[in-house]
């Protein structure tokens, strides 16, 4: 992975979708002094069975916050489309354009887009529609005449083009190209950001969410450890810019 920038946006569609081994990596960007900020598309409301929306969104808004804080994160933020029926198009683009030119990154980190995780296992609507919408908006973040009324005005505040992004990085890709190494204690600190996902996690699985995040981070290092000769790492499809 390029290491020659110091501002990442992290743009996903639900509270947890970071967890899921891109954290590790994110502990240890943090730790070398980038700046990391994430971006929610949803708040995650539709993905507890046993729970209300209202009631989910609040809980999981909660548990996002307290596992961005343990890889060193503050800087969450949510946009409000609505859980499992994301709509790829002009508003998601737009939305995210703007976050784009707030935060000013030169690294984005997304998902997985593509239909499969692997042969026979099919992605999600909202992972497919936040990633190929990331990948359009960097394009439109950096053009002044795509959502012109976000640009500032004379005598106004407002937002000026960033087209200072040079890579999007997608995690989960089926086919990746660029690994980030990383460490023990970044491992402990992604399976401790996961695992905050309680509520989300009971849901999910009889497993405790500790035991839980260990057996996954587990599962997706040796994934890819025969790619790196047993090192554990995080593996990214890049697309530069």
């Amino acid at each position: 992975m390029p290491l020659d920038w110091q501002r990442a946006l992290a743009i996903v569609a639900h509270p947890d979708d970071l967890e899921y081994g891109a954290a590790a990596a994110i502990a240890r960007w943090g730790e070398a002094g980038k700046e990391i900020a994430y971006l929610l598309v949803t708040r995650g409301e539709a993905g507890i069975d046993t729970m209300e929306p209202a009631e989910a969104a609040r809980v999981r808004e909660a548990e996002q916050l307290a596992s961005a804080a343990v890889v060193g994160v503050e800087a969450v933020e949510f946009l409000d489309h609505r859980d499992g029926v994301i709509e790829e198009g002009i508003a998601l683009r737009r939305d995210l354009a703007a976050a784009i030119r707030r935060y000013r990154p030169e690294l984005i980190v997304t998902l997985n887009h593509e239909e499969t995780w692997g042969p026979g296992y099919w992605n999600t609507p909202d992972h497919r529609a936040v990633g190929r919408a990331v990948l359009d908006a960097t394009g439109d973040a950096g053009n002044r005449w795509i959502f012109t009324e976000q640009l500032a005005k004379e005598g106004e505040g407002g937002l000026e083009p960033w087209g200072g992004v040079r890579w999007v990085a997608s995690a989960g890709a089926s086919e990746p190209t660029h690994m980030q190494e990383v460490g023990e204690a970044d491992m402990e600190r992604a399976v401790a950001s996961l695992a905050e996902h309680r509520a989300y996690l009971t849901a999910l699985s009889d497993q405790e969410p500790a035991e839980y995040a260990r057996s996954v981070h587990t599962q997706i290092m040796d994934s890819i450890a025969e790619r790196t000769g047993g090192r554990p790492a995080v593996a990214f499809r890049l697309y530069p810019r």
